[in-house]
């Protein structure tokens, strides 16, 4: 056990790696949900001991080198509070919507294809996982495409319900191959200026280079801020930080119920954290907040993500979109926390993350049961539905109510910590955009709330709630946000210590 136990962060990423490979082989006759679930349930089983390891450590940290070779050149992972607590998020939010994914994924996925599904469906957690895990910054690249390959495909195998599946994944493609390849250029730049790939040591390696550029011979300026620049973009896609969000409304929208969970709960948040990982800990807050003030440039950005997606979400008409314009919003809460560079600011994002994945997963899977059931997920086809299906519909209203941050749900705790992260730098008109994104937010969930239970259907047909094996995950994610609001010690906690790990970081 003490071998496995050492071996827990490349297990990890290398179980659904495997294990993908074995289910597009073997996973015929229904073995591909099985072997995808027994991995997922690993895998959070395995996160949850890494961050109980990490807290136990006195310096917060757990390394681990691949195949011994000591770091800078092999790669070496490195779990600390903040991505503990991310690899927590997709491996908790993984195992859940695999177990809701059996009937889901077999009613809109030919039967033929299911194998393949679920060993892109790995492919995709292995991308993400990795991604949170890795010290080494080519290694992120690598991870990155791994997720971002199989969430193409993932996205594209909606065209059986939906023809225009095919488009959004073709856009998502061409935006995302953009977005990785303005990551990978940024870091070869660095590469140029430094002669290493390991975070840690790049980050070393730039103090110099830093204390150089106030004398009269500058080394490699130009090279680093380039780096920099375009590191920045690419994250910024994969984030889907606005303006650059195009890739993700359709992507969510058209993509099978439970490839839009996955990727709602999940995909944005590992870009969120890689973008954290970048600016305080690769880069060094002084250099990318003091010297290039690029906390105003995500400021702005955010600000207009808040105001911008929500006002998108209250236009639309089919709820899945609705909901994608939503989470553009609710990026801006994250981004705008951690450009803020105090605790509150870096505490409210990393409980966003957490608090949003929840909610935004729970509401997805409450429209997988419409789909499921209905067929649809246009608001005139959840008309009428309160009384129908009570349990599921209760729970899309208990999750919208998350997203407008009412009390005693997880959503309030990370805008209070938002706000008074605003007031204490003094930006109050940052704190005003957040009040108003709450209000906003109030507008598209009664705009939903009000067609499910006040609206009359047009048809008769005796529509019933869905499986347990569907209703159950739905009311776990639902459910744990609601907690997470009365009782929010163990996000506020983990975020607190996670906050304290990056701003020990000098730039």
């Amino acid at each position: 056990m003490e071998l496995i136990r050492h071996n827990l962060p490349a297990l990890i990423v290398v179980t659904p790696l495997v294990i993908g490979l074995l289910t597009s082989i073997i996973g015929r006759r229904g073995l591909g949900w099985w072997m995808a679930m027994g991995t997922t349930a690993a895998g959070l089983a395995m996160s949850v001991q890494l961050l109980v390891d990490v807290l136990a450590q006195g310096d917060r940290t757990v390394e681990y080198l691949m195949g011994n070779w000591p770091v800078p050149f092999g790669i070496g992972y490195s779990v600390d509070p903040l991505n503990a607590t991310v690899l927590l998020i997709v491996s908790l939010l993984g195992a859940v919507i695999t177990l809701y994914a059996r009937k889901s994924v077999a009613s809109e996925v030919p039967a033929g294809k299911l194998n393949f599904f679920y060993a892109l469906w790995l492919f995709c957690i292995t991308g993400l996982l990795g991604i949170t895990i890795t010290g080494d910054a080519f290694n992120l690249y690598v991870l990155l495409e791994i997720s971002s390959l199989s969430t193409y495909t993932l996205v594209a195998m909606g065209k059986d319900r939906n023809r225009r599946a095919l488009t959004a994944a073709v856009n998502y493609v061409v935006l995302g191959s953009i977005g990785a390849c303005f990551y990978l250029v940024g870091v070869a730049y660095l590469y140029m200026a430094t002669g290493s790939l390991n975070i840690a040591d790049i980050a070393e390696r730039l103090q110099p280079i830093y204390a150089s550029w106030g004398t009269e011979a500058p080394i490699y300026q130009k090279t680093v801020i380039t780096g920099f620049a375009f590191m920045a973009v690419g994250l910024s896609l994969k984030l889907a930080l606005f303006p650059l969000h195009g890739w993700l409304p359709n992507a969510y929208t058209y993509a099978p119920s439970s490839v839009s969970a996955l990727l709602a709960s999940t995909a944005t948040k590992v870009g969120a954290y890689a973008f954290i990982r970048v600016i305080f800990t690769l880069m060094g807050v002084g250099f990318a907040f003091g010297r290039l003030h690029t906390d105003v440039a995500l400021m702005v950005c955010s600000g207009a993500a808040i105001l911008v997606g929500s006002w998108l979400a209250i236009r639309q008409t089919n709820v899945k979109k609705l909901l994608a314009y939503s989470s553009i919003a609710q990026i801006g809460y994250i981004a705008l926390g951690f450009a803020l560079a105090n605790k509150d600011g870096i505490t409210a994002s990393v409980i966003h993350l957490f608090n949003h994945a929840l909610t935004k997963g729970g509401m997805f899977l409450a429209l997988g049961i419409v789909m499921y059931r209905v067929g649809g997920t246009r608001l005139s086809d959840l008309r009428g539905l309160g009384r129908k299906l009570p349990i599921t519909m209760g729970a899309f209203t208990a999750g919208g109510l998350g997203l407008i941050g009412v009390p005693l749900t997880s959503g309030f705790i990370s805008k209070w910590y938002l706000v008074s992260a605003c007031l204490e730098q003094g930006r109050y008109e940052l704190a005003a955009i957040v009040l108003v994104g709450s209000v906003l937010a109030l507008v598209y969930v009664w705009r939903v709330v009000e067609t499910i239970y006040f609206g009359k259907r047009e048809d008769e047909v005796n529509v019933r709630e869905a499986p347990a094996s569907m209703l159950v995950p739905t009311l776990i994610l639902v459910g744990a946000s609601i907690y997470f609001g009365v009782d929010s010690s163990f996000t506020t906690h983990i975020a607190g210590e996670a906050a304290d790990f990056l701003l020990k970081v000098k730039p």
